[in-house]
C-alpha cells in the first residue's frame, strides 16, 4: 500500500506507473483504492462508478476497470457534505460528520472487494487517500492505516520534495503513527525532484536514524504527466497559465464552476497543438472573442447554476451567444443550457428550481435514478462515430430535444438537444472528444478549413503509461517493493 504524508503527493500516478511497469514483467496486477473523493468518476461495464484514477490504473494494468478497484467512492456536492458510492452503487448523501460515523459500517464491503482482487490477482497495489498522519481521523478510518491493519497490508509512504519539507513530513508521519500502524511501514519513496539530485544525499541516513525505513526510491520529476487524465480539481487550481500567444489558436473558455465534474472531458482537447483551453476562475470575467464556451459536468447543478450566475458569466454567455458564438454543454452544463433545473427531491442539495440560461428550449427534471452505462452512437452534425459514458441524474424534454445532438445504440436513442440556428448544443455523454475523428470534425466547425493535427489521443495516453513505467523502473527498487509485497 501507498500512503501519503499529504495530500497531491503523487500517489495516484506512481501507483499508475507501477502497476503498468509490474503488467509488463508478466504479473497479474490490480490497483485498489479503499476510499477515494472525487468528482471525476468512470463507468465500469457492470454499471457502476469508480474514481477516474483507478480507471487509469486498470487500463495500465491493461485490465477492464471493477467497482472493486474502488468500493467507496465520495462525490463532493458541498463544503461539508458528498455523496457516497459504495462498489458502484449510490448509497446516499451525507456531511462530514455522518460519515465519520458510517464509516466502520463500511469497512466490510471495502475488505470484501480487496480479497476479491487479490484473488484474482499476483499483485495489488493499494493507494491510500490523503495523509497517512491525519490521526485525528484515525477511529473509524477506511483508506489508510485503517485499511492497513484491517487487511494486513506492507505500507510504503511518498513524500514530495519539489513542495519542501520532504524529511520532516516522512519523520514526522512516522512520529505520529501509533505502535502498530508503525509496524506496517516498510519503507520511503521521495517523488517530484528536481534539479541536483546530489544535494539529497545526506537526507536518507538522517531519515534511517529517526524513523529506521530505507529509502527505495528518488523519483524525478515527470514532465509528461499531463498528458494523462487528472483526477483531482487540485489540477486545474494548480495549473499554470497558459501562453499569452493565441495566434491561429481555436480558443475553448471553461467556467471554472465549483462543484466541477469529469473535467478529463477536457484533456483530448488540450492534447491538439492549436487549441487553447482556458480555465476561467471565479472573479474573471468569460473572454470575448472565443471560438467556443464550453459548459462542463457538475456534481451540483442547481448550486453550481446559482454560482455561474453570481459570477455574471450567464452575462458573458448570452453575449457570446449574439455575436454569433458557440456554446456546448455536457451533461450538468447540458441541463443549465435549459429553461428550468429542478431538484423537487433534494437529489444534489436541497430541493428546488431555478430558472436556466434559456438557450435551449428543454426543461430537466433531477431524478433519484442515476444513469451510469457506456455508449457508443454517432454526431449527427457530422456523421462521426462517438463513444464514452452517460453518468447523470436527471431527465432532459422539451422542443429542442427534436434536435439531439448523437445517436446512439444504432440510432435507437436519442441524446442532447440543439438550438435552431446550431450555435447551442448539449448531451449527456461524457467523453466524446477522446475520438480523434469526431473530435477533428467538431474543432472544424470552430475553424473552417483546419487541417486535422493527427493527434492520436488514445495512443498518447498508452505511450505516456509506457513512459512513466520506464521512468519509475529507473528510480524505485521494484524488485524490493515486490518482497515487501510477497513478505505480506
Amino acid at each position: 500500500m501507498f500512503q501519503g504524508t499529504g495530500s497531491d503527493v503523487g500517489k495516484s500516478l506512481i501507483v499508475a506507473g507501477l502497476c503498468r511497469a509490474f503488467a509488463k514483467r508478466g504479473l497479474k496486477v490490480r490497483p485498489f483504492k479503499p476510499q477515494n473523493m472525487s468528482n471525476n468518476a468512470a463507468v465500469t461495464a457492470d454499471g457502476g462508478e469508480i474514481g477516474r484514477a483507478q480507471a487509469l490504473q486498470a487500463r495500465a494494468c491493461g485490465v477492464a476497470p471493477s467497482v472493486h478497484m474502488n468500493p467507496v467512492l465520495l462525490k463532493p456536492q458541498s463544503e461539508i457534505g458528498a455523496q457516497i458510492v459504495v462498489q458502484g452503487k449510490m448509497l446516499g448523501n451525507a456531511d462530514a460528520r455522518a460519515y465519520a460515523a458510517l464509516k466502520p459500517a463500511l469497512l466490510p464491503a471495502v475488505l470484501d472487494s480487496f480479497s476479491r482482487l487479490r484473488a484474482a490477482a499476483d499483485l495489488v497495489l493499494v493507494e491510500g487517500a490523503g495523509s497517512a498522519s491525519e490521526v485525528n481521523l484515525r477511529r473509524g478510518d477506511i483508506a489508510n492505516m485503517g485499511f492497513a491493519t484491517a487487511a494486513d497490508v506492507p505500507v510504503v509512504l511518498i513524500g514530495d520534495i519539489d513542495r519542501g519539507g520532504v524529511i520532516a513530513s516522512i519523520v514526522g508521519t512516522h512520529a505520529l503513527l501509533p505502535p502498530e500502524d508503525r509496524a506496517l511501514l516498510k519503507g520511503y519513496v521521495v517523488n517530484k525532484l528536481r534539479g541536483d539530485a546530489t544535494l539529497f544525499d545526506p537526507a536518507p541516513a538522517i531519515i534511517k536514524q529517526n524513523t529506521g525505513l530505507d529509502c527505495l526510491g528518488i523519483v524525478p520529476w515527470f514532465a509528461e504527466a499531463h498528458r494523462l487524465p487528472a483526477e483531482d480539481v487540485l489540477a486545474l487550481e494548480n495549473e499554470r497559465p497558459a501562453s499569452a500567444d493565441t495566434t491561429g489558436k481555436i480558443r475553448i473558455a471553461v467556467p471554472r464552476l465549483p462543484r466541477i465534474a469529469n473535467f478529463d472531458d477536457l484533456d483530448p482537447l488540450r492534447s491538439e497543438p492549436d487549441v487553447r483551453v482556458e480555465i476561467v476562475p471565479p472573479g474573471t470575467p468569460l473572454p470575448a472573442g472565443v471560438d467556443l464556451i464550453l459548459l462542463p459536468g457538475s456534481k451540483a447543478t442547481l448550486a453550481d447554476l446559482a454560482a455561474l450566475k453570481s459570477e455574471g458569466w450567464d452575462i458573458d454567455i448570452r453575449a457570446h451567444v449574439r455575436r454569433g458564438g458557440r456554446v456546448l454543454g455536457l451533461c450538468a452544463g447540458y441541463q443549465m443550457l435549459g429553461r428550468t433545473v429542478a431538484d423537487p427531491e433534494g437529489i444534489e442539495g436541497k430541493p428546488g428550481k431555478s430558472l436556466g440560461l434559456g438557450l435551449l428550449n428543454v426543461d430537466t427534471v433531477l431524478t433519484a435514478d442515476k444513469s451510469l452505462r457506456a455508449v457508443a452512437g454517432m454526431d449527427r452534425a457530422s456523421g462521426e462515430r462517438v463513444v464514452g459514458y452517460e453518468m447523470h441524474v436527471g431527465v432532459t424534454r422539451g422542443p429542442d430535444t427534436a434536435r439531439p445532438m448523437l445517436e446512439l445504440d444504432g440510432g435507437a436513442r436519442a441524446d442532447g438537444a440543439g438550438s435552431l440556428d446550431g450555435q447551442v448544443r448539449g448531451c449527456y455523454v461524457h467523453g466524446l472528444f477522446a475520438e480523434d475523428e469526431f473530435r477533428a470534425a467538431y474543432l472544424g466547425t470552430l475553424k473552417p478549413g483546419r487541417r486535422a493535427r493527427g493527434v492520436n489521443y488514445e495512443a498518447t495516453v498508452e505511450a505516456t503509461l509506457d513512459a512513466l513505467a520506464a521512468h519509475l523502473a529507473r528510480a524505485i527498487d521494484l524488485d524490493k517493493l515486490l518482497q515487501i509485497a510477497r513478505k505480506a
